[in-house]
């Protein structure tokens, strides 16, 4: 499959690019300076995100939006998918997987209480779960874009070990055999891919726990 990934040089989007590729699918990065991709082997598309159009997306199977940002700069999440959201409408067959937050999984059956209102969780980072929620919501009312937006565990560990496998739930936050919800960005990068080739969750979020 033709697989482009935003954010293709953090954390996660490396290891997105990396997991793609070494399954056999044609990857590239779409990066604001290409000089930062050190993986040579894949192709590059030298753009803003921002300015990503349907014509720059349309001979893609998929296209993962891994972007990341800081605190100060959390409202770049609204506005990119709400940018992503309008150029995947002119290019309908391309589906559009969104590396998503944990602090809008719900801890409670009502689907009342998110994680990032309850007390445990740091307040400092609010305002990026805030607007990656907010995204979420904007995909949920979109129409015309096949989207699945997946949420990683409460824990999501950049050094943890890639054990190969992995839980699936949808809007709660789930936990694994140790009572913890935590998953390794090497365990997630083989979620992302799995949807890229399954396509099992068009048009809703899913959420994924892992063993350390």
């Amino acid at each position: 499959m033709k697989v482009g990934v935003i954010g293709a040089t953090g954390k996660a989007g490396q290891l997105i690019v990396k997991e793609a590729k070494d399954r056999g699918h044609e990857v590239t990065a779409f990066v604001r300076n290409a000089s930062k991709v050190t993986d040579k082997e894949i192709a590059i598309l030298e753009k803003n995100a921002f300015e990503l159009t349907g014509s720059d997306i349309q001979s893609f199977d998929v296209v993962v939006n891994a972007f990341g940002t800081g605190l100060d700069d959390a409202h770049k999440h609204v506005e990119l998918g709400r940018s992503l959201i309008a150029a995947f409408k002119d290019a309908p067959n391309t589906r559009l997987i969104v590396v998503g937050g944990a602090g809008s999984l719900f801890v409670d059956e009502a689907k009342t209480v998110q994680l990032k209102d309850t007390a445990e969780f740091p307040k400092e980072i609010l305002p990026i779960p805030i607007n990656q929620g907010k995204n979420l919501e904007d995909l949920q009312n979109s129409a015309g874009v096949k989207w699945t937006f997946v949420s990683p565990a409460a824990f999501f560990d950049a050094e943890g070990k890639k054990t190969g496998s992995y839980q699936i739930g949808k809007d709660h936050v789930i936990e694994n055999s140790q009572g913890e919800s935590y998953i390794s960005y090497a365990d997630y990068a083989i979620a992302i891919v799995d949807e890229i080739e399954k396509a099992n969750h068009i048009n809703e979020r899913f959420t994924v726990v892992g063993e350390k």
